[in-house]
């Protein structure tokens, strides 16, 4: 899940980095790992944690605690699990095609990431 999870967040960050500015692609780039580093993915599940459902908030758990078998370069441990967790639920929101609350969770996460 965290990987179609990854996908889709990604496409999602680009295209409102795009659609908010025609600017050189350098620039684009810059804008867009701004939000899908895993510090700031990280940061987005744990202040959108308690709006989550229980199930969502299941969905979570289970993604943070997956044994990883590559170590993270530019984030510590706990920040990319997170992350991984972020990015498993942006995924069954995805697989299970429930992209109202998809959109909703995206926009959240976008919302406090520019706080």
């Amino acid at each position: 899940m965290a990987f179609i999870g990854d996908s889709v967040y990604d496409l999602y960050i680009r295209t409102m980095t795009v659609n908010k500015s025609n600017r050189p692609v350098h620039f684009l780039n810059k804008e867009t790992v701004k939000y899908v580093k895993a510090k700031s993915q990280a940061n987005a599940i744990k202040r959108i944690y308690d709006f989550l459902t229980e199930e969502e908030k299941d969905i979570v758990k289970r993604g943070r605690n997956v044994k990883s078998a590559t170590i993270p370069k530019n984030a510590d441990v706990q920040d990319y699990r997170y992350a991984t967790a972020f990015e498993a639920l942006i995924g069954y929101l995805y697989l299970t095609k429930d992209f109202k609350r998809l959109e909703e969770i995206l926009k959240l996460s976008v919302q406090f990431n520019e706080e």
